[in-house]
């Protein structure tokens, strides 16, 4: 989360509540397999390895640690609007010369090219401006990568409208469409995309196992993958740019 949004009060107490956001900091079978199905969409697209990554939006630090101890970076800088949430990130990463502080990712306190790559995980959805967000993104590093709920799919349309939870914290997904848009607004281009998962966040262990066996199976077929894979994955490329 990010940005000029009334909801940060939101995270900070899901995060001092938790110990961490509600979806991270449990052992919900659901919960577990879809944060994997999103590591795992994130880390195929291979921009991570021996660059400076900033993770703006990062949280309490659950996806940067993933990435950081799997997706071999040189260096990692996390932050986030909601003092809580960066608090137990701090708290949480042991001895990784991970970097977290509070701030806005519409007015970063980096100059121009400070970073490699900029990543924007599960955060667009959360936000008031995203366009700006990815305007901005894109001045402090050539390359960005995108993590988002797939907004083709219905089913999350339903459960942003009607489950407390999402209604909360602000949640209103968007399609691949319209973040392509805004990168190509942003001076950018989309190079690589994935689709990925089904199984719903908070749903009963039963329901995660039954649609968790049909999951790769949909993910290779490339209209039903876009229509109801749960997460949207991209690299995008500032223009003129190649690595």
């Amino acid at each position: 989360m990010n940005g000029p949004n009334p909801n940060v009060d939101v995270f900070n107490r899901d995060a001092a509540g938790n110990q961490g956001y509600l979806y991270t900091a449990t052992d919900r079978l659901s919960s577990r397999m879809a944060t994997e199905t999103s590591t795992r969409a994130v880390l195929s697209l291979g921009a991570f390895a021996g660059r400076r990554v900033l993770d703006v939006g990062c949280g309490d630090g659950f996806y940067a640690f993933r990435y950081w101890d799997r997706g071999s970076p040189s260096a990692w800088e996390g932050i986030d609007p909601a003092p809580e949430a960066v608090a137990v990130a701090e708290r949480s990463k042991g001895t990784r010369p991970i970097t977290f502080q509070v701030g806005d990712g519409h007015a970063l306190p980096y100059g121009d090219d400070a970073f490699d790559v900029v990543l924007l995980q599960s955060v667009l959805h959360h936000d008031d401006d995203p366009f700006s967000m990815v305007r901005e993104a894109f001045r402090v590093a050539p390359t960005v990568v995108i993590h988002d709920p797939n907004g083709y799919n219905p089913v999350l349309k339903v459960l942003e409208r009607v489950m407390p939870y999402h209604r909360e914290h602000n949640e209103k997904s968007y399609s691949s469409r319209r973040i392509r848009n805004w990168v190509h607004r942003a001076g950018g281009r989309t190079v690589a995309e994935r689709y990925a998962g089904l199984v719903p966040m908070f749903s009963p262990d039963w329901l995660a196992r039954g649609v968790k066996v049909m999951e790769r199976a949909v993910e290779r077929v490339p209209v039903a993958r876009a229509l109801t894979c749960a997460v949207y994955a991209s690299l995008n490329r500032r223009a003129g740019h190649h690595r």
